[in-house]
């Protein structure tokens, strides 16, 4: 039995395509055509119906794929198994996170974690779409929210604050806003996520609500951006301690309302560390979350 064959098999089905699967098989198409085509050959039976459009399969490829993606898993978890007793983590973990998140939070940490487990790879997926985590195959996801996914296991890393930054040249040249209310009539840098492209809302420490109406010439998809933007000098945004941390503390960004707790949707925002829920989780993945919040006790968001 060829187990290569077997899993681009069942890559091509998950995936739709022989062009999908071997981009990510990282192999050519015409050898993933091949593969399948010997599989089947071996077994005497068409499994999956072919036109320009699309793939299917056919009814011996449904019960095979099905047989087959079981006996996969087994082998994965066996072959997990017998790694784990050898002691040392090793193996690729896959891991997603937002580009803003991972370029600042995570990449720094990979020095640090590729010391501490030489033997583990990382494959880093940064997007901010929503990855499913069983279907991309992908072992950890670190989100600013938590999943409402039941198959789903999350730790809560650290809880998030929000501040509305400004640089020091801005305020020199434009002053400071007083209050939250205020920024109603300024220029500010938003996101056009929900929410957060026009209202802002503040929490005193009395408990009071304040929600303030926002608006801008310029509307940015990537946090990354509205801070580059900040540091521009181009007008106040509404960022993460996590993104802006070092700059506060620096001097190059001003919180302006430091007494207020500011947050584009709500009040609860915290970072997560989600895997998927399973009997048994190998060690190169137990390792990696081991590793993460270690780091995230260790290294806490920036203090106000």
């Amino acid at each position: 039995m060829d187990t290569e064959q077997l899993r681009t098999f069942v890559e091509v089905v998950r995936l739709g395509s022989f062009a999908s699967a071997a981009r990510l098989l990282d192999s050519d198409p015409s050898a993933v055509t091949r593969a399948v085509a010997a599989l089947e050959k071996d077994l005497g039976v068409r499994l999956l119906e072919r036109t320009t459009r699309r793939l299917a399969l056919t009814e011996a490829g449904a019960a095979y794929h099905e047989s087959v993606s079981s006996l996969l898993k087994g082998l994965q978890r066996a072959s997990d198994e017998a790694r784990d007793l050898a002691g040392q983590p090793e193996g690729v973990v896959r891991v997603t996170a937002s580009v803003s998140y991972g370029h600042t939070v995570i990449v720094p940490m990979l020095p640090a974690l590729c010391k501490a487990y030489p033997a583990l790879e990382i494959d880093l997926l940064l997007t901010d779409s929503v990855v499913d985590l069983v279907a991309e195959r992908v072992d950890v996801a670190l989100r600013l929210r938590q999943a409402v996914d039941s198959s789903l296991v999350g730790v809560r890393l650290t809880r998030i604050r929000y501040h509305v930054c400004a640089s020091p040249a801005y305020l020199q040249l434009h002053g400071a806003p007083r209050i939250p209310a205020d920024l109603a009539a300024r220029d500010c840098l938003r996101c056009p996520l929900p929410g957060y492209r026009t209202q802002w809302k503040f929490r005193s420490s009395t408990g009071a609500i304040d929600v303030v109406d926002v608006g801008g010439k310029l509307m940015m998809s990537n946090s990354l951006a509205l801070h580059r933007a900040v540091l521009a000098d181009l007008g106040p945004a509404l960022l993460p301690d996590w993104l802006v941390g070092s700059d506060l503390a620096a001097g190059r960004m001003i919180d302006l309302f430091p007494e207020q707790e500011a947050t584009p949707t709500d009040f609860d925002n915290s970072i997560w560390l989600l895997h998927t829920s399973r009997a048994y989780v190998p060690h190169r993945v137990r390792a990696f979350i081991d590793f993460v919040k270690k780091q995230h006790v260790t290294t806490p968001m920036i203090a106000v």
